[in-house]
């Protein structure tokens, strides 16, 4: 089916520790004015509402925290993702944070949802903490954690409060009220920043990981061929490019976590082309741009080149 591309910029970032990625997209876009690229003028876009005013509030929820927030701008760009793709679209997301990367999961479920579907997670972290294993109380640790409804229980280090309890669970719940996405349907690359609790679930669960070290050894397309065909039974793929995949020292830190021994901008590219040339990826995503702690706006140029890498092969593909 041709669709067509349609840009949905969601400002939120009230589920990371560090403020700033509310201005990533605005970054990426003074990173293509500056290149004097007619991108951000080539396709239609949506605003998605934030609650960034919500961090003036005292936090309540100290294991999950601004939850109740994350909850309504994950409703909303759920929404809008699943009616993009519902009127023929293709919706290329950019985010501030990776907390709201719930909403397009299940914004992506929502419009396919009698489909399977399948994850590819480019990001240093594993996202699958709850409001029980969190150290930090950042939502953005959780996205995963709520797409796959799990609380992780077995790992347990926070006696959560029942109101944070009630939220954790609303949040499973959006877009579809049951589990978005099988274990055996998600795969990580590049993950190199995790805990015990993350560890232990992957472990578990045998969820894949390409790490940075295995790409690079076993060669990069062995390694995305190989996640091709993990992913042969899924309908259609939500890819999700969190820019702390990228190596913090060689090429930006501007981001809020970042990680050092990360990919290069050509492998990301790779990675991402290869899994939209299979023809069954339905939604792309880009987040954690922070220009706050960035030099020369590295990062935000960054991530517009992967955007001008991968935008034409979607088109070529799906347009």
């Amino acid at each position: 089916m041709s669709q067509e591309i349609k840009i949905l910029k969601n400002r939120s970032d009230i589920g990371a520790g560090t403020r700033g990625a509310d201005m990533g997209i605005d970054a990426i876009e003074i990173a293509a004015i500056n290149q004097n690229n007619n991108y951000f003028n080539s396709y239609p876009f949506e605003d998605i509402e934030t609650e960034n005013e919500s961090i003036y509030n005292k936090v309540k929820n100290s294991f999950a925290k601004r939850i109740g927030s994350v909850y309504n701008v994950c409703i909303r760009l759920s929404e809008h993702v699943s009616d993009s793709i519902g009127k023929g679209n293709y919706p290329i997301v950019l985010s501030g944070d990776h907390s709201s990367a719930l909403g397009t999961l299940s914004g992506v479920k929502m419009a396919h949802e009698n489909k399977t579907m399948g994850v590819v997670w480019i990001d240093a972290h594993a996202d699958l903490h709850s409001p029980y294993t969190s150290p930090s109380g950042n939502v953005h640790g959780m996205p995963l954690a709520a797409g796959l409804a799990i609380d992780n229980k077995a790992y347990q280090v926070n006696k959560v409060p029942e109101e944070t309890v009630l939220l954790w669970n609303k949040l499973k719940r959006v877009g579809i009220d049951e589990q978005k996405l099988e274990h055996s349907n998600l795969i990580y690359f590049g993950v190199r920043d995790t805990e015990k609790p993350e560890d232990g679930f992957m472990e578990e669960n045998k969820i894949k990981n390409y790490t940075v070290d295995e790409v690079r050894f076993r060669g990069i397309d062995k390694c995305i061929n190989e996640a091709i065909d993990k992913l042969h039974n899924c309908d259609v793929i939500y890819i999700s490019f969190d820019v702390d995949s990228l190596d913090c020292d060689r090429i930006s830190r501007g981001t809020g976590t970042p990680v050092p021994r990360g990919f290069d901008i050509d492998e990301v590219v790779a990675i991402i082309n290869a899994f939209v040339k299979t023809g069954k990826t339905a939604c792309f995503e880009v987040v954690e741009v922070n220009p706050t702690l960035d030099d020369q706006n590295k990062m935000a140029v960054a991530a517009f080149e992967v955007l001008k890498k991968v935008t034409p092969v979607i088109e070529e593909v799906h347009t």
